[in-house]
């Protein structure tokens, strides 16, 4: 029998060993933490602008539109074209919006601009930024998965799992508190200038670590037509029916569930927390998703992931209504916890599903698909989220969206019984993801 003692151990910094990995770990880091900067305090400055609910839901519609709609166009092209290049033209992009709506809000810029173009504004550059999106997700993925050999997933996933949930949770902290406190700090300053340039320099390094990554050829190089190519990623999902229940459930769990994009009603109307609170408050679901992905690496929920995914989107569900009944700012918080840790469960569950699953020809059209599902799943979910809490109340509004995420569960259950007991090496997946699937099993 071997000594364990000389059984080589784990490379827990295998993936960092590659440069191409720290370059896209980095560049999504800085990425993140602008995007949750950008969103948490867009929010906040149009309801204090506005006071209207139905304001903060054309936010997430007007990112969505167009994330949804070229998606499978953005998908097509991550296929087809290089992917550095392209990633280059999406982060200028992202960077010349954000620095429109930098210029837009300037104290000194109020005598050349009308105020009631502000908000429209705020809204076209928002839409840029979906159009960027559609693109961005399946560019990604790709260098992700070419960015490290096949053996080195698990550790890969780890990391940048733990890197995107930090910039969740300092994104918002940081927005919240630079919105609050810049006049403080530099009396003069506003708090929504201060913010807009935290975000364009962490747009800037973002872009710099893109210019380092290598180029990521074609992988798709068929001559078809577009048409034909796209229904091909669609086929795909709709034919597998782990990936189909996974991502609709994703999508309508958190079309009726989430309750972001109502957070700065909470912060100004209800709880009376202010941007500071938003901040804080924007931090804990992310806080709560990070330390519960560093217990999954110990305790991975891909024994049997479809039972586990069904009670982890439960527990999701009955975390939102707990947050809508909540008066207290501190028990808000631990309910936000709650969530983010169920929902970092069930994205751990779906990422390593889609990384099994899907061969690597089609990961560009079907990590399309996955956008049209998942990725804008969070901004149609505010913009319902908006109008639900202008059609009933906020905290009405809450409780609905919980509950309808209770009854999806039950649903999905009923639709999905035969895959309940199913293990990890029950599962067949194409021979090239098979290693992996060893690694996860083992």
């Amino acid at each position: 029998m071997p000594d364990p003692l000389s059984q080589p151990k784990a490379d827990s910094f295998a993936a960092l060993r590659y440069k191409d990995f720290r370059s896209y770990l980095g560049m999504r880091f800085f990425f993140t933490l602008a995007y949750q900067m950008q969103t948490t305090v867009l929010g906040f400055y149009i309801y204090q602008m506005t006071h209207s609910k139905v304001a903060i839901a054309f936010i997430g519609l007007s990112e969505a539109l167009p994330a949804v709609g070229i998606a499978l166009y953005g998908g097509y092209i991550a296929d087809k074209y290089e992917k550095r290049k392209m990633l280059l033209m999406i982060y200028i992009g992202v960077l010349i919006s954000s620095l429109v709506i930098f210029i837009v809000t300037l104290k000194n810029m109020s005598g050349y601009i009308s105020t009631g173009w502000i908000i429209p504004t705020m809204y076209a550059m928002i839409f840029c930024n979906g159009i960027a999106r559609a693109f961005y997700g399946p560019a990604t993925f790709i260098v992700y998965t070419k960015s490290v050999p096949r053996d080195v997933y698990p550790n890969a996933s780890t990391w940048s799992s733990t890197g995107w949930q930090i910039a969740s949770i300092l994104g918002p902290m940081l927005a919240g508190f630079s919105y609050a406190f810049a006049d403080k700090i530099i009396p003069g300053l506003s708090g929504m200038t201060a913010t807009f340039s935290i975000i364009l320099i962490s747009l800037v390094i973002a872009l710099v670590l893109v210019y380092r990554l290598k180029k990521y050829p074609a992988v798709f190089v068929a001559k078809e037509s577009i048409k034909k190519s796209l229904s091909a990623g669609l086929h795909f999902v709709f034919n597998n029916k782990m990936l189909l229940y996974a991502m609709s459930l994703d999508l309508f769990s958190v079309f009726f569930g989430g309750v972001v994009a109502l957070l700065p009603v909470f912060a100004l109307d209800i709880l009376k927390v202010g941007a500071e609170g938003l901040g804080v408050m924007r931090m804990a679901s992310s806080l709560g998703a990070a330390l519960t992905m560093i217990i999954m690496v110990k305790y991975s929920p891909m024994g049997k992931p479809w039972r586990n995914l069904l009670i982890a989107v439960a527990g999701f569900g009955c975390s939102i209504i707990a947050f809508g009944l909540s008066t207290s700012f501190y028990l808000s918080l631990i309910f936000l916890f709650a969530q983010g840790a169920f929902d970092s469960v069930s994205v751990i569950i779906r990422s390593t599903l889609m990384q099994l699953l899907v061969p690597d020809e089609m990961r560009g059209r079907v990590s399309a698909v996955s956008s049209m599902f998942i990725g804008s799943s969070n901004e149609i979910g505010d913009f319902e989220s908006g109008m639900a809490a202008k059609l009933l109340n906020t905290i009405p509004a809450v409780l609905f969206g919980g509950s309808m995420t209770l009854m999806i569960v039950t649903f999905t259950y009923f639709k999905t019984k035969s895959l309940l007991p199913l293990k990890l090496k029950d599962i067949h997946v194409p021979k090239e993801n098979a290693e992996k699937k060893e690694e996860l099993e083992s």
